[in-house]
């Protein structure tokens, strides 16, 4: 695959106290491709990227983004290099209007802009005065994805986007999701839902038991049904045994 490499971790060893959640986690990222990580829930996904943002240091391990060795940085100075980061959950401001969120993120000179947000989700547009906590799910996540579009990063972290939200309004999210990598963003998603992940990723990382089982292209992972439908259940030797 061309294109530099935007974001790399090696050997990511996390802990949550005495827990041993990541066991020898690797994964990279290069410029202009979607690269999604699946796997079942508490098999560490949203702990790898914790990992990769700082919200989490790993105990052994190196992360570099653009370049930057970025293991033990804070949060704010790794979104400050161009890195955008959309957490489980949506977590807007539910007292702060629509407009009033999309206002809170640091301002960095690009493409993406409040009206271009309101061109790209009508809905928010129509929204723009109602609270946080008046908005739908779908809404929830829209704004959510915004707020981390107008940072105009160059690399973008999604943790579970899709997680809640009807099949119409995850489709709707996914292409957004398309549209940033034409844009010239890379991502990396985190996701459930195997089979609309890996319809728009380049490659696919499946992670269980804090260990990354499978590396490859997404387009391949998704020819093997069995491995697709065992993803939600799936040890790590049922894994390499197919």
């Amino acid at each position: 695959m061309s294109g530099a490499v935007v974001l790399q971790a090696e050997d990511l060893h996390t802990y949550y106290g005495k827990s041993h959640i990541l066991h020898g986690v690797g994964l990279e990222v290069r410029e202009g491709e979607i690269v999604t990580l699946l796997g079942r829930n508490g098999a560490g996904k949203t702990t790898t990227l914790r990992s990769l943002v700082g919200l989490t240091h790993p105990r052994d391990g190196a992360v570099r983004i653009f370049g930057h060795a970025t293991t033990d940085w804070a949060p704010y100075r790794i979104a400050m290099l161009g890195v955008g980061y959309v957490p489980e959950g949506r977590r807007i401001f539910p007292s702060l209007t629509v407009e009033e969120n999309l206002k809170v993120p640091m301002e960095r000179p690009g493409p993406w802009t409040i009206p271009r947000i309101y061109e790209l989700f009508p809905r928010l547009a129509q929204r723009k005065s109602n609270k946080g906590r008046q908005l739908s799910g779908g809404e929830q996540e829209m704004l959510s994805i915004s707020r981390a579009l107008l940072l105009n990063p160059k690399l973008m972290m999604l943790d579970e986007p899709s997680q809640g939200l009807a099949p119409l309004i995850v489709q709707e999210v996914f292409k957004v999701v398309a549209a940033a990598r034409k844009e010239g963003i890379s991502v990396l998603l985190v996701e459930q839902n195997v089979r609309a992940a890996v319809e728009i990723a380049d490659r696919a990382y499946v992670l269980d038991d804090g260990k990354v089982v499978y590396a490859g292209a997404a387009a391949e992972f998704a020819k093997d049904e069995e491995r697709v439908r065992a993803l939600a259940g799936a040890s790590a030797a049922k894994w390499e045994e197919v």
